[in-house]
Parts: C-alpha cells; sequence; structure tokens
C-alpha cells in the first residue's frame, strides 16, 4: 500500500491523472479511473486501493504523522465546531455515523469527513487510513474514537491556536 501512496505524491500534480482518478468515487464513472489504476499497479477490483487512490486525488494534503483517522476528524472538529454546552457537536455526531458503518458503508462516510478536511486545510495520514480500511473492525474502531475523544490530548490544530 506504500507504494501506491508513493505513487500518489509523485503524481499529485498531474490534474488529468487527479481528475480520472476521483471517478473512482462515482460508480458510473469509475471506467475513467481504470486506466490509471492500471498504470498505478493497482487492481481495479481492489476496493480499498481504489477508494485511497481516489480520496488521495480528492484531498492531497497527505501526512503520514498526522496520526489515524480518528486525529484527523478530532482536528476538524476542534477547528469547526465551537462548543457551547453539552451536546454533541455536529462533526461528533458525524464522527459517530462513520464509526458505526459497516463496511459497504465507509466509502461515503469517510469521503464526507475527507471533504470536511480538505474544507479545513486538515492534512490526512493515507498510509494509515489505508490499513485501517483494510482491517475495518471493532479495534479499528475504538483506535479512531480514541484519538478523537481521549482527554487532554492535543492535535496540531489545537497546539497552534
Amino acid at each position: 500500500m506504500s507504494r501506491l501512496i508513493e505513487q500518489l505524491r509523485i503524481h499529485k500534480d498531474d490534474r488529468g491523472m487527479m481528475a480520472n482518478l476521483r471517478c473512482a468515487l462515482v460508480k458510473n464513472k469509475a471506467h475513467r479511473a481504470w486506466p490509471v489504476l492500471n498504470r498505478l499497479g493497482v487492481p481495479i477490483n481492489n476496493d480499498v486501493q481504489v477508494q485511497i487512490a481516489a480520496l488521495f486525488a480528492t484531498h492531497s494534503d497527505d501526512d503520514p504523522s498526522a496520526g489515524n483517522f480518528g486525529s484527523t476528524c478530532r482536528a476538524i472538529r476542534v477547528k469547526r465546531d465551537q462548543k457551547t454546552d453539552d451536546k454533541l457537536t455536529p462533526t461528533e455526531r458525524r464522527f459517530q455515523h462513520l464509526i458505526s458503518a459497516e463496511r459497504h458503508e465507509l466509502p461515503g462516510r469517510v469521503l464526507r469527513m475527507v471533504l470536511m478536511a480538505k474544507s479545513q486545510g486538515i492534512p490526512v495520514n493515507f498510509t494509515t487510513l489505508a490499513t485501517d480500511l483494510k482491517y475495518w473492525n471493532d479495534c479499528t474502531k475504538i483506535e479512531w474514537a480514541s484519538s478523537f475523544w481521549t482527554q487532554g490530548a492535543t492535535t496540531s490544530m489545537e497546539s497552534e491556536e
């Protein structure tokens, strides 16, 4: 998987390639991504690798030190939500929805959070995300939740403010 991430980093400024890879996110346009995926050495039937390539093409701000996707979601929450009471923030509700997902529900839910990260200028650790999506289970969900809700932990976004 790290080979794929390295290839994507090399080609991240190739706007045509990235546009074709984003087509993998839309069922009736996925065929446009297949030649590019082939050039990158990604089997078109490997759902996780295809999804990671398409997500990277959507938001190519990759940071290997960004922690797991729970940390990314925490940074989104810190940047977006002003907590004024004990109710869940919109990002917390969306995160709960994400970690309750079954494998077949993940692509759309992860995409929404990646788009939120992009809108807030928050990088994603695509290497860790790829591994977590490949081995999606209760342990992964708990790791993400721990990173998202750990008391006293600061994200890079919190420490900058």
